[in-house]
């Protein structure tokens, strides 16, 4: 199971008809700053969900301001649902992933490792990529990012509008 597989965001994209051949693409999303409030969050280029990656790499920037701001996170992530906002058993889903684990999220972001405490790389980046299964289920794409912490790669599961 993925450490995101429980939250589907909405995004835009040129899959959005039904199934989608992978072209096991890869796209480094960078931020050149980390926002501090909703609005600068929702200022991002990336915010737009104009692609699955672009998505993908803000939903590891929002579970990054859970150890902080709980609420913070959850209004990020539900500006990224779109219409249908994080249930009571998603948050506790949340919770669970990073009760007393503040840098699983930082660990997403190249350069992030147990040996410099999780701490990225500026810019920040987040690798996205897709595999050949990514868009096997109609209106979902399921796209991978690397954990500096992890063996194998986690995946986001996001709905396709």
């Amino acid at each position: 199971m993925g450490l995101f597989d429980n939250l589907k965001k909405a995004v835009s994209s040129a899959a959005s008809g039904g199934l989608q051949k992978s072209t096991n693409k890869t796209v480094d999303v960078v931020f050149n700053e980390l926002p501090e409030t909703l609005e600068a969050f929702k200022a991002l280029p990336q915010a737009q969900l104009s692609t699955p990656f672009d998505t993908a790499a803000m939903t590891v920037l929002a579970l990054c301001f859970y150890p902080q701001d709980k609420e913070l996170c959850h209004e990020m992530l539900n500006y990224l649902r779109g219409p249908r906002p994080l249930s009571g058993q998603d948050k506790q889903f949340i919770r669970d992933r990073f009760m007393d684990k503040d840098y699983v999220p930082r660990s997403y972001f190249v350069g992030a490792v147990p040996g410099n405490d999780y701490q990225p790389s500026k810019p920040y980046t987040i690798k996205v990529f897709e595999n050949p299964y990514s868009y096997e289920e109609q209106n979902l794409a399921k796209l991978f990012i690397t954990s500096g912490g992890a063996d194998s790669p986690r995946y986001v599961q996001l709905r396709l509008a």
